[in-house]
C-alpha cells in the first residue's frame, strides 16, 4: 500500500506507524506498539487481516477475486467458529482486521462480528459495495467504532451500473456514502483500476472532492477470479492514472485538504513517485526514499503484513494467493498457522517470506526479468508478488504490473 499524501506532501496519515516504522529507536518502541502490529522492522510486522466472512453478494462484479454470487455456499464458518477466530486475532495483536465478502453485510451475523470484534478491541474496517446501508446500519457501525467503511466504486452512474452488474447499484452505493456521513462514521472509496474504470479517474476524483471522501484506495488489478478475465492496464495508461492522483493530492495539499490516498497491490507506484520527485526536484525526496525503504514494498506483504482467511476458513498470502493454502482455522488458530507452527504450511510461509528476510542484495539476486536490475528494488520489493506468482506460474518472477521504463529503472548513468 503506498500512501500518496505522506510522501508527496509529508502529512502524517493515519497507519503511518504500520507502513513506515514509527520513526523510533528499537530501545523505545513500547510494549503495546509492539503488539499492535508496530514493529521495529517491516519484516517483523504481524498482519493485516482481510477476513471473506461469506462467499454472497448481491452484485457480480467483473472483476470479483472471489467469483461470488447471489448464492448459498456451504461450508462458511459457523458462529462458534468466528467467535475462535476474533478472540484468537485479538490476542495475537493483529493491528487491523478488514471484513469482505462477497458482501459482508450480507451475512446474518454481520453485526454480531462487528460488536464482538469491537469489544475486544480490534481496529475494524469494513469493505462493502455500499447498496445495503441503511441510516440504521450506518449509526450500528458509528457506535461499534469501526475505523472506517470502504465502499467500492468504479464509475460514475452506468459505468459503475455496468461494472457491478446492476442497475441501480451506483445510486445504492452513493447513498450509503451519504448515510455513513450524515452519522459521521469514516468512508473510504475503492476502486480498481482496469479498462473499464480508467477513464473515469477524473470524474471519480471530482466525486470524491464534492461527497468529502476522507479515504481513497485504488487497487492495481489483479488477475484473480473473474478479474482473471481482465486485461491490466497499458503502462502509458497505468501511468496516467498514478499521475492523476498525485496531481490531485497536490491540488487538495495546496486547499487545506488532507485527504488519504492510497494506491494499493502495486509498490512500483513508489518507485515512479520517486521518479516524478527526481524530475522535479521536490523537497520531500529524500522523506520519501527513507518511508519507502523501511516498508520495503512486495519483499515485505504478502505473507507478512497481509493474510487472508477465506469463507472456508482457509488461511492465505492475501486474499487474491487463493491457491496456496497455509492452514485452516477450523482445525488450527490463525495465530499458529501464521507463526509456522502448521506443518505443511511452514516451508511454503517461510518461502514467501524470504524476499524480505535476506538482505535485499542477495533478494534481487534471486529475481528474474526486469526486477533483478532495478534500482527501486529496495523499496519496491520486486513489485506484488502475487500477481508475479500468478501470471509467471513462480514466485521468483518480475511483477508484470511493472510499468517503469528501462531507462527509469537502471542503475547505470
Amino acid at each position: 500500500m503506498i500512501n500518496l499524501t505522506r510522501l508527496w506532501t509529508n502529512t502524517e496519515q493515519p497507519a503511518d506507524q504500520l507502513r513506515y516504522g514509527s520513526q523510533q529507536s528499537n530501545s523505545t518502541l513500547t510494549q503495546h506498539s509492539a503488539h499492535h502490529g508496530h514493529a521495529p522492522q517491516a519484516n517483523q510486522r504481524k498482519p493485516i487481516v482481510v477476513w471473506n466472512i461469506t462467499r454472497t453478494c448481491n452484485l457480480r462484479c467483473l472483476h470479483c477475486y472471489s467469483d461470488s454470487a447471489a448464492a448459498k455456499y456451504p461450508g462458511e464458518l459457523d458462529w462458534t467458529q468466528m467467535q475462535a477466530v476474533l478472540h484468537d486475532l485479538s490476542a495475537y495483536g493483529i493491528p487491523s482486521l478488514l471484513l469482505s465478502g462477497g458482501e459482508p453485510m450480507i451475512h446474518p451475523r454481520f453485526f454480531d462480528i462487528v460488536g464482538l470484534a469491537s469489544t475486544l478491541g480490534i481496529k475494524l474496517t469494513i469493505s462493502t459495495n455500499g447498496t445495503l446501508i441503511t441510516p440504521e446500519k450506518a449509526a450500528i457501525l458509528k457506535a461499534a467504532n469501526v475505523a472506517y467503511v470502504g465502499i467500492s466504486l468504479d464509475g460514475i452512474g452506468q459505468t459503475h451500473d455496468n461494472f457491478r452488474r446492476k442497475e441501480g447499484a451506483f445510486d445504492s452505493a452513493v447513498r450509503g456514502f451519504r448515510h455513513c456521513h450524515e452519522v459521521g462514521q469514516k468512508t473510504g472509496l475503492r476502486l480498481t483500476l482496469t479498462q473499464h474504470t480508467v477513464d473515469n479517474i477524473d470524474a471519480i476524483l471530482d466525486f470524491i472532492e464534492v461527497e468529502e471522501i476522507q479515504r481513497v484506495c485504488f487497487y492495481h488489478l489483479v488477475p484473480s477470479g473473474r478479474g482473471g478475465a481482465l486485461q491490466m492496464l497499458p503502462s502509458d495508461q497505468s501511468r496516467h492514472a498514478v499521475d492523476s492522483l498525485i496531481d490531485r493530492v497536490e491540488k487538495w495539499h495546496s486547499m487545506g485538504i488532507n485527504r488519504e490516498v492510497l494506491t494499493v497491490t502495486q509498490p512500483a507506484d513508489g518507485a515512479y513517485l520517486l521518479t516524478r520527485m527526481e524530475k522535479e526536484s521536490h523537497p520531500n525526496l529524500l522523506e520519501a526514499q527513507k518511508l519507502l525503504g523501511w516498508n520495503g514494498g512486495g519483499a515485505n506483504s504478502s505473507g507478512r503484513g497481509i493474510s487472508n482467511i477465506d469463507t472456508q476458513g482457509n488461511v492465505h498470502p492475501d486474499q487474491f494467493w487463493q491457491n496456496i493454502q497455509l492452514g485452516n482455522v477450523k482445525q488450527t488458530p490463525f495465530s499458529k498457522i501464521w507463526d509456522g507452527a502448521h506443518d505443511p504450511s511452514a516451508a511454503t510461509l517461510a518461502e514467501i517470506r524470504s524476499i524480505g528476510m535476506r538482505s535485499r542484495t542477495e533478494a534481487q539476486s534471486c529475481i528474474e526479468g526486469r526486477c533483478s536490475r532495478c534500482r527501486f528494488f529496495p523499496i519496491c520489493g520486486g513489485g506484488f508478488r502475487t500477481r508475479a506468482a500468478l501470471m509467471n506460474g513462480q514466485l521468483w518472477g518480475s511483477d508484470p504490473g511493472c510499468y517503469l521504463r528501462d531507462e527509469e529503472i537502471s542503475t547505470s548513468d
